[in-house]
């Protein structure tokens, strides 16, 4: 199973960007998906996670109503979508997935088994 993000970038604050993170090695349509971000010397820190039909989608409290998270089955690829970015969100962004089928993992990182290389992002202000 191989997890690439993709789509980071520098931008200033109140700006937007859209990662992406393409799956391979298995059905991608049979598992749900989150996304994660870390900043050096800090905990992984959950930011979003989307059902395998793509139904349900949590957030964190801190990028609600900013961030969305959505998923192309037949793409094989879930996107982040990042609005009003603030300088706070600067970090390296993980997509990840759990190894069970049909589901829905929660904010913790050890729910999650598979985990792309990660994609920076940096606000100024």
């Amino acid at each position: 199973v191989q997890l690439q993000a993709s789509g980071g970038g520098s931008v200033q604050a109140g700006g937007s960007l859209r990662l992406s993170c393409a799956t391979s090695g298995r059905t991608f349509d049979m598992y749900a998906m989150g996304w994660f971000r870390q900043v050096p010397g800090k905990e992984r820190e959950f930011v979003a996670a989307i059902s395998w039909t793509g139904g349900t989608t949590v957030y964190a409290d801190s990028v609600k109503g900013r961030f969305t998270i959505s998923r192309d089955n037949a793409k094989s690829t879930v996107y982040l979508l990042m609005n009003s970015l603030k300088p706070e969100d600067t970090a390296v962004y993980y997509c990840a997935s759990p190894r069970k089928v049909y589901s829905m993992p929660g904010a913790r990182t050890h729910e999650y088994d598979y985990w792309g290389q990660g994609t920076l992002v940096t606000v100024s202000s």
